[in-house]
C-alpha cells in the first residue's frame, strides 16, 4: 500500500468513516492514483502507476465505483464543510451553478443524449455532441496563493435528456428540477450562512427563482436576465372592504431594453476589480426594482442591473438579483448593483476549472459503463479538483508554492498544473525519494537528475 505524507493522509482520513475498512484500503489506491497517472482515468492506469500490474484480485478495485455500498452525498457534504472552513470561515457564501457535456460513445452508456455544444458551438454555428451532461454546483472562493478566486466543485450530479426518460416510469426531470435540488440541498447543509447563487440566462425562470428565494435564511440567486421580459410595479395595496382576488402586480414597466435604448437613463460607471479575468473594467450601469411577472407564474419581486460597454465591445446585457437591495441608480444602488457584477463575472472561473479538470485530471477519458460507475466517476474526478486543492494549500501555510519557469515563458502566480505537480512531487519524492542519506555520504541519484525526473513525472498531462 502507497503511503502519503502526514499532511495528506490526515485529509483523506477525514472521508474514511464513509466506507467499511476493506473498500477505504482499495479506494485510497484509486484516490492516490488518480492524482499520480498521467492521461487517461481509467482502472487499468491507476493499477498500473500503483504497481499493481500483477493484481489477480483486479476486479475488486472496479468494484468499488461499480457495485461498493458508499455514499456520494455523505462525501460531498464533507468536503463542501471542508472547503467552507479552509477558504470561506465567514462572510457570505458564493455557489456558481452550471452545466457541462462529457463528450461520451458507446451502446452501453445509457444516459447519453444529443446536446448541443457550447465549447464548439457559436451564434452563427451549431455543433452537436453526443454525451453525459453533468450539472455540478461549486464554491467560488478567493484562493490566497493564487492571488484569485477559483471553482471548487463539491456536488455533481447526471441530467440525462428527456429521450432517456422515454418508456421509463418516472418523469423527466428538467435541468432547473436538479438545480432547484442541488440549492435546496446547499440550504440544509449550511442553514445559518448566507447564499449567493450565480447562473446563467438557463435558469432564468420565474418559478425557479421564486421557490428558491422562499427558502428559510438569507439566499440571493443571480442569473443573467432578458432584455425583453415583462416587468411591473408592486402591486398596490388593498383599499377596506375591496372586493376580488388580490392583484399580483402594478402598473407595466417599460422593457430593460427599452431603458437601454432611451436617451434619458442616467448610467453611472463602476470599476469592477475583476472583469472576467481581463483584470480592472470600468462598464456604465443602471439598476432599479420591479416584479417580474408571466400569466400562470407567481410574480417575482426582483432587482436588476443594466450593464454597458463604454467602449461598445460588448453588447448590453442585464442581470436579475433576488436580493431587493438592488435599488434605484444613486450612491447607496451603485454599491449593489456592482456588488452583483462582481459576483456574476465569478461565474467565468466553472468554465475555467471544467477545463482544467479535462486537461489534466483525465475528465472524458474513463471507460466506465456501469450506471452506478458512471455516476460516480466524473463526480469524483470534478471533486479531485478541490482535493487537490486542499492538498497544495496545506503546503502553502508553510511555504511559497513553486511555480514551473522556463526561459520563454514567465507567469507570477501558481496554477492548478503548479498545485497538481506539487501534490505529485510530494507523494513521489514521499515514496521513491526519502530524504535518507547514504552510508557514503552521497546520494545514488544527483539532486540534478532526480529534479529532472520528479518534474517529468508531475508535469505529465
Amino acid at each position: 500500500m502507497a503511503t502519503l505524507p502526514n499532511e495528506y493522509l490526515s485529509l483523506i482520513q477525514i472521508f474514511a468513516p464513509y466506507f467499511s475498512n476493506l473498500v477505504w484500503q482499495q479506494a485510497q489506491v484509486l484516490l492516490i492514483g488518480a492524482i499520480l497517472v498521467p492521461g487517461r482515468r481509467t482502472v487499468t492506469a491507476v493499477l498500473r502507476i500503483m504497481g499493481r500490474s500483477d493484481e489477480r484480485h483486479f476486479q475488486t478495485y472496479h468494484r468499488v465505483l461499480n457495485r461498493a455500498a458508499w455514499s456520494s452525498w455523505a462525501v460531498s457534504r464533507t468536503l463542501l464543510k471542508l472547503l467552507v472552513q479552509t477558504f470561506v470561515p465567514t462572510g457570505p457564501i458564493i455557489c456558481g451553478l452550471d452545466d457541462t457535456i462529457e463528450r461520451r460513445r458507446g451502446a452501453k452508456i445509457k444516459a447519453k443524449g444529443i446536446y448541443r455544444d457550447p465549447v464548439r458551438s457559436s451564434h452563427g454555428h451549431f455543433v452537436k455532441a453526443s454525451g453525459l451532461r453533468w450539472l455540478s454546483l461549486m464554491l467560488l472562493a478567493p484562493i490566497p496563493w493564487a492571488n484569485r478566486t477559483w471553482a471548487l466543485p463539491f456536488l455533481t450530479c447526471l441530467a440525462p435528456s428527456e429521450r432517456f426518460y422515454i418508456k421509463k416510469a418516472r418523469a423527466h426531470k428538467k435541468l432547473t428540477d436538479w438545480g432547484r435540488q442541488m440549492v435546496m440541498q446547499l440550504r440544509r447543509w449550511l442553514p445559518e450562512r448566507q447564499l449567493v447563487i450565480v447562473a446563467d440566462s438557463s435558469f432564468a425562470v420565474i418559478l425557479w427563482l421564486f421557490e428558491l428565494s422562499q427558502l428559510p435564511g438569507q439566499i440571493c440567486l443571480i442569473v443573467r436576465f432578458r432584455l425583453d421580459a415583462a416587468l411591473y410595479e408592486p402591486a398596490p395595496a388593498r383599499e377596506p372592504h375591496q372586493r376580488g382576488a388580490p392583484r399580483k402586480k402594478g402598473q407595466r414597466l417599460p422593457t430593460l431594453e427599452q431603458v437601454a435604448q432611451n436617451t434619458q437613463t442616467k448610467w453611472k460607471r463602476v470599476a469592477i476589480p475583476d472583469w472576467y479575468g481581463q483584470g480592472r473594467r470600468v462598464v456604465e450601469i443602471v439598476s432599479d426594482t420591479a416584479v417580474w411577472y408571466h400569466s400562470g407564474q407567481p410574480p417575482l419581486p426582483m432587482g436588476w442591473v443594466l450593464i454597458r460597454d463604454p467602449k461598445g465591445k460588448f453588447k448590453t446585457q442585464a442581470l436579475l438579483s433576488t436580493d431587493l437591495n438592488v435599488k434605484p441608480v444613486q450612491t447607496p444602488a451603485l454599491a449593489a448593483g456592482a456588488s452583483v457584477i462582481k459576483w456574476f463575472v465569478l461565474r467565468w472561473q466553472l468554465e475555467v476549472t471544467y477545463h482544467e479538470v479535462r486537461e489534466h485530471l483525465g475528465v472524458e477519458t474513463q471507460r466506465q459503463w456501469s450506471d452506478l460507475a458512471i455516476l460516480r466517476t466524473t463526480p469524483a474526478l470534478l471533486g479531485l479538483f478541490s482535493l487537490v486543492t486542499l492538498m497544495a494549500h496545506q503546503h502553502a501555510k508553510r511555504r511559497k508554492l513553486p511555480i514551473r519557469q522556463t526561459a520563454w515563458y514567465h507567469k507570477t502566480q501558481p496554477t492548478f498544473s503548479d498545485a497538481l505537480a506539487l501534490v505529485r512531487r510530494q507523494i513521489w519524492q514521499h515514496e521513491c525519494f526519502p530524504s535518507v542519506a547514504s552510508p557514503t555520504g552521497h546520494s545514488k541519484i544527483p539532486a540534478t537528475v532526480q529534479n529532472r525526473l520528479l518534474s517529468a513525472l508531475c508535469y505529465t498531462p
